[in-house]
């Protein structure tokens, strides 16, 4: 194996500045290095560090809550963004894995509350502070809104900010808005009568709570996460850590959640980051640090990480992985099936960490990096793969 990957790893398609790393997840023993421990772009290779560090500190089973709760005056409720990207909005289509958070439902349980309070009429303002900061990221491009990489980072929207549920692109500029808005219409439906202006307003403390839904458990979401390459939902998750471990619910709070969550794991050395998705050109991780958390992922002595590898696309045929472009190398694609990994794209940026059984039964995991890559270097990156599984 080492032979072949160092001969893969010369291929002029990586450009200069290339990483590599291979452990033994049962022993932890690095089985292939090569610049393992040089800080290089990762793209959205970032998520598994921000999904491993949600599962450590929040656990597999945490859910992300939406509710309404009782205004500060007599007729007034409060719409609580809970951090949920994926709550579904009026036009969202219920199908696939994981189920989403309805704002309908949540509709639907308030106004059966305060009807059998009585109550027709309300006036509705809505609460998105459990986030804060800045809703862009440093190293985010001025393209990535509105060509709808991703949403302005808010702890209330609906359907990740899309304007249409089913396109990419467009994201609203104003999500919390938007999803209160929605929900006035919602409320109506509904029986509830609601003034016309919706404004923002803090939820009283302790205040007494209408309706709420309740996202899947946190172990789908980071399967989702990956799976799909959700950088809205990566972005929530890495805010969610931060308030667990006691930082503000911002890009800097989250960064410094997370390191202190990877400090404990034992993983922390060479993570540097500016975002939780890795749309960031900022952030900075080895090829080390990203082998040994999905080591620590696959291992039994962590059972709650495990999410991370079962959330890995399958080359040929799911998420990243199963676009029809990947693994479609004649000295690759006989491994389709039998390699799971994250891929991770930005421009002249293209790294890949997964994990793989080799011939002899051992379960290993790895992360190949470059970020000086002159065109594309993903068919190079999955024959590194390829040649790890078939060793």
């Amino acid at each position: 194996m080492t032979k072949q990957l160092a001969s893969a790893l010369g291929d002029d398609a990586l450009g200069e500045r290339v990483g590599a790393a291979v452990i033994d997840t049962a022993t932890g023993e690095q089985l292939f290095a090569s610049g393992a421990d040089t800080p290089i772009t990762p793209a959205s290779t970032t998520k598994v560090i921000t999904t491993t560090a949600a599962l450590a500190s929040l656990g597999p089973d945490a859910r992300l809550s939406t509710r309404v709760v009782q205004g500060s005056k007599p007729g007034a409720i409060v719409l609580v963004g809970g951090g949920d990207p994926l709550l579904a909005g009026p036009r969202a289509k219920q199908s696939g894995y994981p189920k989403q958070a309805s704002l309908n439902t949540l509709a639907a349980r308030t106004a059966a509350t305060l009807k059998a309070q009585g109550v027709r009429k309300v006036t509705l303002f809505y609460d998105s502070t459990l986030f804060t900061g800045t809703p862009k990221a440093p190293g985010w491009k001025p393209n990535y809104i509105p060509d709808g990489e991703v949403a302005p980072v808010h702890a209330l929207m609906i359907d990740e900010g899309r304007q249409n549920p089913g396109m990419r692109a467009p994201r609203v500029q104003n999500p919390p808005q938007y999803a209160a808005d929605a929900f006035r219409g919602l409320l109506a439906r509904h029986g509830i009568s609601v003034a016309k202006s919706v404004r923002p307003a803090k939820a009283p403390a302790g205040a007494a709570e209408l309706g709420r839904v309740d996202s899947a458990p946190l172990y789908a979401l980071v399967e989702h996460t990956l799976t799909r390459s959700d950088n809205d939902l990566a972005e929530a998750l890495m805010r969610h850590v931060a308030i667990k471990e006691g930082q503000e619910a911002s890009f800097a709070g989250g960064a410094k959640a997370v390191l202190a969550v990877l400090q404990r794991l034992g993983i922390a050395q060479n993570v540097s980051l500016s975002d939780g998705s890795g749309l960031s050109i900022r952030n900075r991780i080895s090829p080390n640090a990203l082998a040994k958390a999905i080591a620590l992922a696959g291992s039994p002595q962590h059972p709650e990480l495990r999410a991370v590898t079962t959330g890995m696309p399958i080359a040929g045929f799911s998420g990243t992985l199963g676009n029809g472009r990947r693994f479609v190398d004649s000295r690759s694609k006989d491994q389709v099936g039998l390699v799971r990994a994250k891929t991770g794209t930005l421009n002249h940026v293209n790294t890949l960490a997964g994990l793989a059984t080799t011939k002899d039964g051992r379960l290993v995991t790895y992360a190949f990096m470059a970020d000086q890559v002159p065109v594309n270097a993903e068919p190079v990156l999955d024959r590194l793969a390829a040649i790890v599984a078939r060793s």
